[in-house]
């Protein structure tokens, strides 16, 4: 078993000093060091301009632009070097797992990846500039792979596949822009008709009326769909699944038949974060394997999380935490059964 953490961070102010803020902090991590190390072995196929991301995100979320300038001066990088890191467009993704259930209080969420591409930071940022303050933790830094927002709309993507990608914004970024933008699941539809897409995800969204969607969304289309279960397979646009689907059908009958058991939140979190319940994934090499589970709870604003499986969730009140309590916790623990290196704890990380 390998002891893991995440990093909690707070802050409440603009977009421009969240970024230099973060900027601080990563300086002299491990995740900058190691993430150089990658960029030497897996060259980007393109070149990124600066101009087109900047056109491509301030229609949907300007107020990210000025933390990726945020980014830029703490670090001393070029735009050039921020865009490739964290700016979310056009960028790679490689293939991931990932399980939701909801029911009309609470969204659970299994996040399946590669612990090199885990970075350990579970964030609150409440913006004074433009924006919903948001409770989650941060894929590429400013990406969110879940998340809740001051308005109780809660969202988990899972992957569906990389098949022919368009000009868009990769799937933590899509996370971060809806869960900022919009306060419930009507708004969200809307932008993630609107946003343009790199890769095909599913985008599973829950406000505080009960009702919960699945959005399936490739560079070509979108469909909408309601459903309180979602793997990694399309359900309408069948067409554009993979071929080999079997890890997520599994998972997803193992869900649908634990279900009429899964009375309560707390037994519906157990049903994801046990390892013997089927949905729980060890396929860490795979670049599939359980790292965190969350839940949120829209009408009472508080979020749960643990990182690995067979763990008890540590409980945040994110409705205090908007009216001013600070977090006293500084980081979150747990373990993960893997010998696999974290690209935020462990050194040489390629």
């Amino acid at each position: 078993m390998k002891q893991v953490y995440s990093d909690i961070i707070q802050f409440r102010g603009s977009h421009y000093d969240f970024g230099y803020m973060q900027g601080e902090i990563l300086k002299d991590s491990l995740t900058i060091a190691n993430r150089k190390k990658q960029w030497k072995i897996r060259r980007p196929r393109f070149s990124i301009d600066e101009q087109e991301v900047k056109a491509a995100i301030m229609p949907f979320a300007p107020q990210i632009w000025h933390e990726l300038l945020g980014l830029q001066d703490a670090l001393e990088w070029s735009m050039n070097e921020v865009l490739q890191e964290f700016g979310g467009y056009r960028l790679a993704y490689m293939r991931s797992g990932c399980s939701i259930f909801t029911r009309s209080d609470y969204m659970i969420r299994n996040y399946d990846y590669h612990p090199k591409t885990y970075e350990g930071r579970y964030t609150f940022f409440q913006p004074d500039d433009q924006g919903y303050a948001v409770v989650g933790p941060s894929q590429r830094i400013t990406g969110r792979m879940d998340g809740m927002n001051e308005n109780g709309l809660a969202m988990g993507y899972n992957f569906m596949h990389r098949k022919k990608p368009g000009d868009g914004f990769i799937c933590n970024m899509i996370g971060r822009i809806v869960l900022e933008a919009c306060a419930n699941v009507d708004e969200a539809i809307q932008l993630l008709k609107e946003i343009p897409h790199r890769h095909s995800f599913s985008y599973i969204v829950l406000d505080r009326s009960g009702e919960s969607y699945v959005v399936e969304a490739t560079p070509r289309s979108v469909e909408l769909r309601q459903s309180n279960v979602c793997t990694n397979h399309f359900e309408l646009l069948q067409h554009e699944n993979r071929h080999h689907l079997d890890d997520s059908y599994k998972r997803m009958e193992a869900i649908q038949r634990q279900q009429a058991n899964a009375t309560d939140a707390y037994q519906s979190f157990r049903m994801l974060n046990d390892i013997d319940k089927g949905v729980f994934s060890s396929q860490y090499k795979n670049w599939s394997g359980t790292i965190h589970t969350s839940a949120y709870f829209p009408k009472e604003r508080k979020a749960w999380f643990a990182l690995g499986g067979n763990r008890k969730p540590i409980i945040f009140d994110f409705n205090k935490w908007l009216q001013g309590e600070r977090i006293t916790t500084k980081r979150i623990l747990g373990e993960i059964d893997t010998d696999l290196p974290f690209v935020h704890m462990d050194e040489n990380v390629r």
